[in-house]
């Protein structure tokens, strides 16, 4: 089996937010995908295409599932936030040899606990009907609660690459409740494939026992891997190269296992 990775990168970022990891996979042998998600990877500062505003957590899975049924093999889906739950909702299509799921975001079912939880929906809240919109977040946002690891400095260099994000995605993770559409639920039962799950444990915007419940749900195919001094963006953080390492060790483990019983 090939060693071939698919990354998605999470709201308002890039795939430039692979770059680190990118490197260290391909040094292992892997074949890294790293795609924008629709309407990402441009020039963060220009004005947005008005389609963003209709854009759903469902379009990006879509447009995931496109690119993996291109490939002449299975990947492993390597996603964070955002992007994890759409690499667990590829993966439920049988599209996935394995799903890498970085601070995912919690799914549809799931309340905010922690008060800083409450306190990310809160600011979509204040910014009025942000759903109808592309949405750009405020630095004194972004910088507490996902950029927490970072300092001053590396704070200001990472928000400068971010660009808007589809309001109507927020609105479908953080109020799931009225999403009639539903996009942010994951069919557990449906993804086969072994999951790894790896959450900060400093991570203010997902708290991490959310990723604890998502690799439960998994059963004995779901690994929980805390790590310790990492916050959302961990893979941007000093220190990256220790999650990266428990990502690639497991990837390998996965692709080792599909061989052998190949044989």
């Amino acid at each position: 089996m090939a060693k071939t990775v698919v990354m998605i990168h999470g709201a308002f970022a890039g795939p430039w937010c692979w770059d680190d990891y990118k490197a260290l996979f391909s040094a292992h042998g892997w074949t890294c995908h790293t795609p924008a998600l629709r309407h990402h990877g441009g020039d963060p500062k220009a004005d947005p295409d008005p389609d963003f505003a209709n854009t759903s957590i469902a379009d990006y899975t879509n447009d995931v599932a496109a690119l993996v049924r291109t490939l002449e093999t299975k990947p492993i889906i390597l996603g964070h936030a955002v992007g994890a739950m759409v690499a667990q909702q590829v993966a439920a299509r049988g599209l996935a040899s394995g799903v890498v799921a970085i601070n995912p975001n919690a799914p549809r079912g799931t309340l905010p606990e922690t008060d800083d939880e409450r306190a990310v929906a809160r600011s979509f809240m204040e910014m009025g009907a942000f759903w109808k919109a592309p949405l750009r977040v405020p630095f004194d946002l972004m910088a507490p609660y996902a950029l927490n690891k970072l300092d001053d400095a590396s704070q200001h260099a990472v928000f400068d690459r971010f660009g808007p994000e589809s309001g109507r995605v927020m609105f479908e993770m953080f109020f799931w409740m009225f999403d009639d559409h539903r996009a942010a639920a994951i069919a557990f039962d449906k993804v086969t494939c072994p999951v790894l799950v790896v959450s900060g444990e400093d991570d203010r915007a997902v708290r991490h026992a959310v990723g604890r419940e998502i690799a439960h749900k998994y059963g004995s195919n779901g690994t929980f891997h805390l790590a310790r001094g990492h916050a959302h963006f961990l893979f941007l953080e000093p220190g990256w190269e220790g999650p990266a390492r428990v990502c690639e060790t497991w990837m390998s483990g996965v692709v080792g296992e599909t061989e052998a019983s190949r044989r």
